[in-house]
Parts: structure tokens; sequence; C-alpha cells
């Protein structure tokens, strides 16, 4: 998921904003709960900010998304594959589940992903 601008701030800020509404949280609640005010809540939602790291590991706590998640979604973390999974796109979308319940589906489906790819094979040194 990417910015209409291409702005890495402005794709956080969407997906911040959309993960609290799924989360049925007030934008005042949600600032509280993060430990940052209501108008800087605002400003990063609107990609007029770029929150700090520690903001933002208030914000994840918050949303009960790791980081990283949100990172990944925003572009701003590089996955080996090329395209997301529609198995990610899916469960990222459904607004039936709560952010940990994403976390939890995510987390299963890599570690199942991890599992099925081939371990590197180590070169033997002629002699």
């Amino acid at each position: 998921m990417t910015a209409k601008d291409g702005n890495p701030a402005l794709s956080l800020g969407e997906i911040i904003r959309r993960q609290r509404e799924l989360n049925e949280l007030s934008m005042r609640q949600f600032a509280t709960l993060a430990g940052i005010s209501n108008p800087y809540l605002s400003q990063i939602e609107r990609g007029l900010r770029e929150p700090s790291e520690r903001v933002l590991e208030g914000i994840a706590r918050s949303l009960q998304v790791p980081v990283d998640v949100l990172r990944e979604q925003a572009g701003l973390h590089l996955d080996d594959e090329d395209e997301t999974p529609p198995v990610v796109e899916a469960i990222r979308a459904d607004p039936k589940l709560t952010g940990r319940q994403r976390q939890a589906l995510l987390e299963v489906y890599r570690a199942f992903i991890a599992q099925a790819r081939p371990a590197p094979r180590s070169r033997r040194r002629e002699a």
C-alpha cells in the first residue's frame, strides 16, 4: 500500500487512521492510549508529520500490532517478496478482525511460509 503522492509518512498515517477506525477508537481516545497529543496524531494521520520511533512504538502498542507490521504496510519495510501475497492482503483488509487477531494470523502465516521454503544449502569446499 503506497500513498498517492509516494510520501511514506502519508501512507503510514493512512494506515494508522484505518487501524484506529477498525478498532473503533476516536482520535482523542487513541491519542491518549498512544501517549501523544490529539493534534499530533491528526498531523501523523494526515501525513504532515512522520512519527519518531518512540511515538511509532506507542502507536503500534496501542493498536496491538508490531511496529514492523505498520512499517511493512506503509512500504517502509521491504520483504523478500516483490508483491504482498493475497492471503496477507485479505487478513489486513478484514474489518472483523482486531489488530491483535491480524497480528496472530500474520505471524502464523509467515511461520508456515518460512517452514515451506527450502533451507539454503551450504557449499562444500573442494580441496
